[in-house]
């Protein structure tokens, strides 16, 4: 839920809220591949060797 907020200053702010978190390293255990599944549909997602992720089908 987003909440908005007014702080001292009189201006507002906006709290998104917190998103799952996963590490590339943990998904891959420690290599460079995984596998994700989406409505019965495999993806791949690679870490490059210069630290970029790819996601294909």
């Amino acid at each position: 839920m987003t909440t908005m907020q007014m702080n001292q200053t009189g201006s507002t702010s906006i709290e998104l809220p917190t998103l799952p978190t996963h590490r590339a390293e943990d998904l891959t255990q420690g290599g460079n591949q995984a596998l994700i599944v989406l409505n019965d549909q495999v993806y791949s997602l690679r870490i490059t060797r210069a630290g970029k992720l790819i996601l294909t089908k």
